[in-house]
């Protein structure tokens, strides 16, 4: 073994919460940053993991602090380390996926160092890109690397329309009904 030291990148964990707002299109959960970097832009709940804790435990705990969200089933979405994705440092983050169902909407509120939460309908701009609008006001970039987070969660929820599709939508259906189901819901946008 080695002495040479190594420098350790620090490890966050973020929180992707899809659920479907009041005309049927998936939305999905922004914290608006309280604090830099990245102060006042929409990103995706989620922060640095304790020592004491697992991934899995750091998504929750910072999906409640920063949203008032709990107890939603949560699947790993992948692990997100480019270079200087983060302007503090090093940081690698692992992702996650819940559904929450559309009649905890309400519980989100804002906290820690989040000044706010909201939900965002997800649609398409004139180019095909995503689009995030919610009371009439746009999302913008999102901070960090949390547009690609997006893009990806969002291929999940298409690619798992059999699993996931009947969590967001609350009912039993078959895998080509909840497939159908989640396209129409990300194309109302």
């Amino acid at each position: 073994m080695s002495d040479k030291e190594y420098p350790k990148p620090s490890l966050t964990a973020d929180v992707v919460t899809f659920s479907l707002d009041d005309e049927g299109r998936v939305s999905v959960l922004l914290i608006q940053r309280g604090k830099d970097p990245f102060a006042g832009r929409w990103a995706i709940p989620g922060g640095f993991c304790e020592p004491s804790e697992t991934v899995r435990e750091s998504a929750a705990r910072e999906l409640l602090e920063e949203t008032g969200i709990q107890d939603l089933p949560m699947v790993e979405l992948g692990v997100f380390s480019r270079p200087g994705r983060d302007p503090r440092g090093w940081v690698v983050s692992v992702a996650h996926v819940a559904i929450l169902p559309a009649d905890r909407r309400g519980e989100a509120k804002g906290g820690d160092d989040a000044r706010a939460a909201k939900f965002f309908s997800i649609g398409l701009d004139e180019r095909g890109r995503v689009k995030l609008t919610a009371d009439g006001e746009e999302a913008g970039p999102l901070a960090f690397d949390h547009d690609e987070m997006l893009a990806r969660a969002i291929a999940r929820l298409e690619a798992s329309s059999d699993m996931l599709g009947p969590m967001l939508f609350g009912q039993p259906m078959s895998g080509e009904e909840a497939q159908r189901a989640v396209e129409t819901a990300l194309s109302r946008g």
